[in-house]
């Protein structure tokens, strides 16, 4: 291969850019593609809200380094920024350094990635090929060759369904008038949409958590405004969270607060239920009508003004599907890296650190790093996409000592070091639930869940969890 290539790193957010970062200490050429018209496309959708983890935990390691060249300082390690002010203070400066303002291009779609000369069914002569990066700009085609490829472009804009097994719910094709995505903001841009109306909240992540305390917030000052909560599980114990205990305070005040404002009545919650059907009103204006099934099988129906559509995202893996993946059937994350993030087995406090080893496909030089590496699991932090991208530079470099070795500390979750079943059967308690198997797995014996590490906005950052 040739050497002279660049390392192209799909997506100018957070880890793409620290990929570039991590590339060029070792000597390598990078080149950052993203298809929004800014850096930090993605973050910027969900700027307004806050992130529970603190600036100590945002800031990538060789881009601090980057960026200390410039005169540039760190905001205050405790404090919390929102989405803009991660974009803004650390993003934008961080692609405008001398060594990145060249090799980060905006408004550039990549569409697909295979290897040069051959397809993905040919194995023969295929290791060492340089790879075709297939991109899209003003509406232009280009094919940009590369050595190796960084696929950072998350999971942001590739919503789970509302419906339940993985299909959207009938009619959810022609409810989009009516859906929001996962953090509208409701106290600001958006709240002429939500003030005075009945809003349903679907899904049990930490963007869920968010959006439901907006709207408390919002019921308080506007007469009329309804919240209904939808989970599939059983019990929200895993998205209370750990309170006190928790390792990063914001994180454990934000579930503490949605349970107290659940049992005050502020937010209707309604667990074990699925929903089969949205059916938009005749015109085209009042309520939507959303059906569906609640526990014990009991029919549910609501008419509702607004539904928020905080079920978590999935890969979109068509831009890869020229190239040779070895993926986990039930995750779509790295086969590797699978037991480890697998959400019925580990929650984020139970997963390690890693890198370029567990991340590796068949294809020599492709990988998929921060929230899309991890597929459908909601366990993904930000630090960790550092932690892959660092690993991965110094493997393209040569140096595997430091690809093996392990530089990351995460801050220690209450969340993760409680204990989930407890909680979920006090909280089942607490309402008046059987905890018995007459409704599935009890809570004694349900798997640990990702607590911790749901949504855009969450722990050290975030990829979208999935559905309660």
């Amino acid at each position: 291969m040739d050497t002279e290539l660049p390392v192209v790193v799909v997506g100018a957010g957070p880890v793409g850019l620290a990929a570039a970062a991590h590339l060029l200490e070792r000597g390598l050429e990078p080149l950052v593609l993203e298809a929004g018209d800014r850096v930090g496309a993605a973050v910027r959708e969900w700027g307004h809200v806050r992130l529970f983890s603190p600036w100590e935990y945002d800031v990538d390691a060789a881009a601090l380094r980057l960026l200390e060249r410039t005169g540039w300082e760190s905001p205050g390690r405790d404090e919390l920024p929102t989405g803009d002010e991660l974009v803004e203070a650390y993003l934008a400066p961080l692609a405008a350094t001398p060594e990145l303002a060249g090799r980060v291009r905006t408004g550039t779609r990549v569409v697909a990635v295979t290897r040069q000369g051959v397809d993905k069914t040919r194995g023969v002569g295929r290791a060492g090929r340089p790879y075709v990066v297939r991109t899209v700009r003003g509406g232009r085609v280009a094919d940009v060759a590369a050595r190796a490829v960084l696929d950072a472009s998350g999971t942001w804009g590739n919503p789970n369904p509302l419906g339940v097994a993985g299909l959207p719910a009938i009619g959810e094709d022609r409810a989009g008038p009516w859906v929001t995505g996962p953090l509208p903001d409701v106290l600001g841009a958006d709240r002429a949409r939500f003030a005075g109306r009945h809003a349903l909240v679907v899904g049990m992540g930490h963007s869920a958590a968010t959006t439901l305390l907006a709207l408390v917030r919002l019921r308080e000052e506007e007469p009329g405004t309804e919240v209904t909560w939808v989970v599939r599980g059983r019990s929200p114990a895993r998205l209370y969270g750990g309170g006190d205990a928790d390792g990063l305070p914001a994180r454990g005040l934000l579930g503490s607060t949605l349970r107290a404002a659940v049992a005050a009545g502020a937010v209707t919650l309604l667990r074990e239920t699925t929903l089969a059907s949205l059916t938009p009103p005749p015109g085209r204006t009042g309520r939507l009508t959303v059906a569906g099934t609640g526990r014990d099988g009991v029919p549910v129906e609501l008419a509702v003004d607004v539904v928020v559509r905080a079920t978590g995202a999935r890969p979109d893996l068509g831009l890869l599907r020229e190239v040779r993946l070895d993926l986990d059937p039930g995750l779509e994350a790295p086969s590797a890296l699978a037991p480890l993030i697998d959400p019925d087995a580990h929650s984020c406090g139970t997963v390690p650190p890693h890198g370029e080893a567990l991340l590796a496909h068949p294809d020599d030089g492709l990988y998929v790093v921060g929230a899309k590496s991890y597929g459908r699991a909601p366990t993904f932090l930000l630090a960790t996409g550092y932690e892959q991208v660092r690993s991965i530079a110094a493997h393209l470099a040569g140096d595997a000592e430091a690809a093996r070795r392990v530089e990351l500390a995460l801050p220690a979750s209450g969340v993760c070091s409680t204990d989930l079943a407890g909680r979920e059967a006090a909280d089942l308690a607490a309402v008046g639930f059987a905890t018995g198997s007459r409704h599935g797995r009890s809570a004694e014996e349900a798997p640990p869940a990702a607590a911790c590490c749901g949504s855009p906005p969450t722990p050290v950052t975030v990829s979208p969890s999935r559905a309660g």
